[in-house]
């Protein structure tokens, strides 16, 4: 959560000292007109709580308005529906500005489509973040808007290390081994594992298959993992790949999907196995996943604290339209995820 603006930031914004802006603020002594001015003017500048009566307006008007740009994915899932629900309650209740939100999706993950709709935000929003892909195009799009002065944040998976303001989402290296220790304790003998990642652009998934791989090779040897499937994040195509290798693999004895399209791999199990014979580890919380909590067929779900996620990424993208000249570096920001088990629900 950002920081509570105070007398310090309003002095050094206003450029008197600390004592002028408690007279200012309290009517202790008379001060020149164009002191008051100059106060009130940074106040409304930085979003100070005592903008307002300063300047005579009400709370929000006094507050400068902040476009936020955000461009997501798949736009019929569950899980970018709730991202996107949370994002609008969330642009409401942002501190130091009014927030307007400016929300697309893409159609796909092909990286031309999403530079092109990254480009498209120019002048739309005053500062912008989105779920991408970690390609060259992608990258080029990001640093073409920095140059524009626009500051761009990665959500859920990295992309445009060194262009992008920062990043905020989940430490996915850590996810994926928690995948892994969860399907070594839950899995019904020796045996192999499935493993799906909607892309092998997706930095976050990649980091997630890491994960998973190094803790299994390190504490269950007795496990075979399988070549990494792409499934494009779509229930269908995971659906259908699950199915024959459920048929062809009977000694299968675990499945994660490390990012979307984990409802095809719900469903082949309800159909082809009995609750809990194969662990399932799936990464968002949705109505389709928690009720495979509920029957058995779902072991873990590893999901995005999307409240903490919205209220983080609106603090940090408002203090980015302030940066001035110098732009900050925000880093990485990891979230710990929620973790739901059947006897949690």
């Amino acid at each position: 959560m950002a920081r509570r603006v105070g007398m310090v930031e309003l002095a050094a914004a206003a450029g008197v000292s600390v004592a002028t802006v408690d007279r200012v603020l309290n009517g202790r002594e008379t001060v020149a007109a164009a002191t008051r001015a100059a106060v009130t003017e940074a106040a409304l500048r930085i979003g100070h709580p005592a903008a307002w009566r300063l300047s005579g307006t009400t709370a929000d008007a006094a507050l400068p308005e902040v476009r936020f740009g955000v461009v997501l994915h798949k736009q019929g899932q569950d899980f970018y529906k709730a991202f996107a629900e949370t994002l609008h309650r969330s642009v409401e209740q942002v501190q130091g500005a009014r927030g307007k939100l400016v929300l697309e999706f893409s159609a796909s993950q092909a990286p031309s489509e999403m530079a092109g709709l990254l480009r498209s935000m120019a002048g739309r929003c005053d500062v912008l973040a989105a779920t991408a892909v970690n390609h060259p195009e992608v990258t080029a799009a990001v640093e073409e808007l920095r140059g524009k002065g626009q500051r761009v944040f990665s959500l859920l998976s990295d992309f445009a290390q060194g262009a992008r303001a920062g990043y905020l989402g989940l430490n996915n290296l850590k996810v994926g081994r928690t995948a892994g220790w969860i399907t070594a304790l839950s899995a019904k003998g020796p045996g192999k594992l499935l493993l799906f990642v909607g892309g092998h652009r997706w930095h976050g998934h990649e980091l997630r298959e890491t994960g998973f791989r190094a803790y299994l090779r390190e504490t269950a040897p007795q496990f075979e993992i399988m070549e990494t499937l792409v499934n494009l994040e779509t229930r269908q195509l995971t659906y259908e790949t699950t199915m024959a290798l459920l048929d062809r693999q009977p000694d299968l004895r675990g499945i994660y999907v490390a990012g979307g399209g984990m409802e095809g791999a719900i469903a082949a199990l309800r159909e082809a196995r009995a609750p809990g014979e194969v662990a399932l580890v799936v990464s968002a919380l949705t109505p389709d996943s928690r009720n495979g909590l509920a029957e058995g067929v779902v072991t873990l779900v590893t999901d995005t604290p999307l409240e903490k996620l919205c209220r983080e990424l609106f603090a940090r993208m408002t203090r980015a339209t302030q940066d001035g000249d110098e732009p900050v570096d925000y880093g990485q920001l990891f979230l710990p995820p929620d973790l739901h088990v059947a006897e949690s629900l």
